[in-house]
C-alpha cells in the first residue's frame, strides 16, 4: 500500500505525531511518504497514492492557510481515495472537546471543507514554554489561565495520548482501498 502522509506544524508536534504513524504503517507494509505541506504539493501526483492522512496543527485558533488551501485544492483527489484527517491542538487536553465530533477546531474545518474523510481524530499537543518567542509565550500563557492549563513559562507539557495516536494509525491501515482507484 502506497500512503501519503501530509502535515502542516508549527513547532513541530504534529510532525512528530505523522512520524509515529509512518512507523506504525511502515510495520504493516506500507510504503509511506511524508512531507510538509510547505511548499504546496503543487507537483505531487495525489492519484499514485492508496491512502491520504492529512495532520494539520492549531495556533490561535485557526489552521494554518496550507492546511485550506492544500484541501480547497485537492478536495476533489481527497474524494477519491481513503483519506484521514487528524488535529492537534492543546485544547482537545480537555475531556468533551476530545474527539472529532467536540473540537471546535476539528468541526469548522470540516464545516468549511465540505470535505468528509474516511477517518477523523484529534490528538492533544503540547506546550513547550521555553521554545516560543516571548510575545507567544505570554499569549499562550494567557489563553491557558483562561481555560485552566498550565502557566510555567519554563514548563514543556505534552498531552498526546500515543496510545491513541497507534490506534489511529492501525484504523488508517485499514481503510478500504475504493474499487474505482486508477491503478499504479
Amino acid at each position: 500500500m502506497k500512503t501519503l502522509i501530509v502535515y502542516s506544524t508549527t513547532d513541530g508536534h504534529t510532525m512528530r505525531i505523522c512520524q509515529r504513524i509512518d512507523t506504525v504503517l511502515t510495520e504493516r507494509g506500507h510504503a509511506v511518504t511524508l512531507v510538509p505541506l510547505l511548499p504546496l504539493l503543487r507537483d505531487m501526483a495525489l492519484l499514485h497514492f492508496d491512502r491520504i492522512v492529512v495532520g494539520a496543527s492549531i495556533r490561535y485558533g485557526h489552521h494554518r492557510p496550507e492546511v485550506l488551501e492544500f484541501l480547497q485544492t485537492y478536495k476533489d483527489v481527497l474524494q477519491q481515495r481513503p483519506t484521514a484527517l487528524f488535529s492537534v491542538n492543546v485544547v482537545a487536553r480537555k475531556p468533551g472537546k476530545n474527539t472529532p465530533a467536540t473540537n471546535p477546531y476539528t468541526k469548522k474545518l470540516l464545516r468549511r471543507m465540505g470535505w468528509t474523510p474516511a477517518l477523523v481524530d484529534v490528538f492533544a499537543g503540547k506546550l513547550d514554554y521555553p521554545r516560543y518567542p516571548f510575545w507567544d509565550r505570554q499569549i499562550i500563557r494567557g489563553i491557558m489561565l483562561l481555560t485552566h492549563g498550565p502557566t510555567d513559562p519554563k514548563a514543556v507539557v505534552e498531552f498526546t495520548d500515543w496510545a491513541r495516536v497507534d490506534a489511529f494509525a492501525r484504523a488508517v491501515d485499514k481503510l478500504a482501498i475504493h474499487h474505482d482507484a486508477s491503478p499504479h
